[in-house]
This record gives structure tokens, C-alpha cells and sequence, in this order.
């Protein structure tokens, strides 16, 4: 994967919350697990890991201080310009420019699902805690996205767990993971969201999964077209290559994540009672057959039999 140092980034589609935003004292808690349809946030792995992993948001309690290479609530304008050299070597930057091109690519593919305009959104970094119209979550949520308010929200440290943790620790993944939550925004725009969530939410074929899947999906649909999209002036492409050890890399991160992969590294027998994601393999294909095919509307994982 090349970045195109040159690419004016569109920092309107992200904000740095800094550290504590909201605080992690009073407030309400977010409802977890829960579908759009319910006004619950959607992680990538936020319900199987508060489920085995045992209450609270318990993904990654640090106490080390780590920020995973981010500083706090830094002016997104000014360290993320061009005028910057060494912007790209921020974990912000880097993570902005890949909101930009998936919300690029998404300008585009939306309207042949059916529907108007795509709705840009924001992606919102945050540490340790955070107030969201879906309610307070701390940082061991891990990403997540919140259909009552429309937002991404991501503590990056969150990629130094999922190397550690998971083991998924090319860089693609990152980006992977952001397709992923916005994949969940364009479901919420489409409505698909409110209908899984008056679904079964847990189950090898429940509704919950083939939200996932079908995010999955759609992130594979957004890196097979990740070279064509383009920065803020529409003339410069953000990323300047990507490979096929790229692409392995998102596919290392699905799998690592899948229901069965984090019961059995979790110690206990496998259930697919309690899915809420899918397999490791369901999350492989289905990214894949959106990478394969390049295109979202092959990722109807309500319409079909085959997860």
C-alpha cells in the first residue's frame, strides 16, 4: 500500500476528540449488544468480545498509558495539510485519508443501490471515553458505529489490540476495519439496520450476522476501487497502490475476528448459539466476494440460504 503524500485531505470528515471526551463517569451506557434497528452501536467485534470476555466494554483495559501513535485533540486542518511533510506518518492522517476514499467511493456506488445522495459523515477519534447519541462507551468497545447519530467512532490504539490480540497487524487492516463501520452507515441509510435489528440478534444465521457479513462485504466492494478515489480537489488518487499482501491483510483481520476464532482464543468451546458476527471463514468469503465481484449489490447476505 502507497499513499499519495500529495493528496489534499478532506478534514471535514473527521474530528479529534482527544482524551475522555464525555468522561467515563455518569451518563448512560450504550445498549450492547444491539442492532440499528434498537439504536445500538455496531462494532466489528464489540458484541462477542462484551459477551465472552465478561461485562463492561472489557476489550482493552490499558493501563500503560499507550496512545497507539495518537496525540490528543490536535487540529486536524493544520496537522493534516499538505504544508506538513511528515502528516502521513500521523495515525490520524493516515486514518483520515482512508475515511476519505471510502466515503469517495461510496459518493458513487450509493445511488446505484437505489437511492439518492450518499450522506457523508464523520469519523470521530477518540481516548479512553466518549458521549455518542447512542450513549457512552469507553475505548474497550473497540470501533464502532452509531446509527442515532450517524457517526464512526475509533480510539486508534484500538489497531495496536487488534495486532497484539488478534494477530492481524498489516497496516491494510486498519482501513479494513473503517470500511467495515461504514459499511454499517451506508446499511443505516438503506434502512437495512432497522430491519435486522427486529431480528434474532445472536445465532449462526441471525440477523446480527448478516449485518456483519454484509459489511464485510461492502469493504470488500470499497478496496476493489480504493486506487480510483480521489482526494478533496478530485484530481489527486490517495492511494498511489495496493497490493495483493494488502488485500491478504484485510483478509487476515476478518478472519481473526470471526465468532469462532475469538471463542476458541478465548478458551472456551465454540456456540454458535451465541454468534453475532460469523465465522472466521462467512467473514474471508463474504469480504472476498465483494472484492472479487467489486460491487455492493452482490452482498445481499439477508437474500440468500448460503452465509
Amino acid at each position: 500500500m502507497e499513499l499519495n503524500e500529495r493528496a489534499e485531505l478532506d478534514t471535514s470528515q473527521a474530528k479529534d476528540l482527544g482524551r475522555g471526551s464525555g468522561g467515563s463517569g455518569g451518563g448512560f451506557g450504550i445498549p450492547i449488544p444491539g442492532g440499528g434497528g434498537r439504536g445500538g452501536i455496531i462494532g466489528i467485534v464489540v458484541a462477542v468480545l462484551v459477551a465472552l470476555l465478561g461485562g463492561g466494554f472489557g476489550l482493552n483495559a490499558r493501563t500503560n498509558g499507550d496512545d497507539g501513535g495518537q496525540a490528543g485533540g490536535g487540529d486536524l486542518d493544520q496537522v493534516c495539510g499538505t504544508t506538513n511533510p511528515d502528516r502521513l506518518d500521523d495515525a490520524r492522517c493516515r486514518n483520515l485519508l482512508y475515511v476519505n476514499s471510502i466515503q469517495d467511493y461510496w459518493k458513487k456506488a450509493y445511488p446505484d443501490l437505489g437511492r439518492s445522495d450518499y450522506e457523508v459523515t464523520t469519523t470521530n477519534f477518540f481516548q479512553a471515553a466518549v458521549n455518542t447519541g447512542c450513549g457512552q462507551a469507553d475505548s474497550g468497545v473497540g470501533p464502532f458505529y452509531c446509527p442515532a447519530d450517524r457517526k464512526v467512532y475509533i480510539d486508534l490504539s484500538f489497531y495496536d489490540e487488534l495486532a497484539s490480540r488478534f494477530g492481524a497487524k498489516g497496516e491494510f487492516a486498519q482501513p479494513y476495519v473503517l470500511a467495515h463501520e461504514y459499511g454499517h452507515h451506508v446499511q443505516n441509510l438503506l434502512g437495512t439496520n432497522a430491519k435486522a435489528g427486529q431480528g434474532d440478534q445472536s445465532g449462526p444465521r441471525s440477523a446480527s450476522v448478516r449485518l456483519e457479513l454484509q459489511a464485510d462485504c461492502y469493504a470488500g466492494a470499497w478496496a476493489r476501487h480504493a486506487t480510483e478515489s480521489k482526494d478533496k480537489t478530485g484530481q489527486q488518487p490517495l492511494f498511489k497502490s495496493i497490493t495483493d499482501a494488502d488485500i491478504s491483510q484485510a483478509i487476515d483481520a476478518a478472519e481473526a475476528i470471526g465468532d469462532d476464532s475469538i471463542q476458541e482464543r478465548s478458551g472456551g468451546q465454540v456456540n454458535p448459539d451465541q454468534f453475532t458476527h460469523g465465522t472466521s471463514e462467512q467473514r474471508k468469503r463474504w469480504f472476498n466476494q465483494g472484492y472479487d465481484r467489486g460491487d455492493p449489490k452482490t452482498c445481499d447476505t439477508f437474500g440468500t440460504d448460503q452465509l
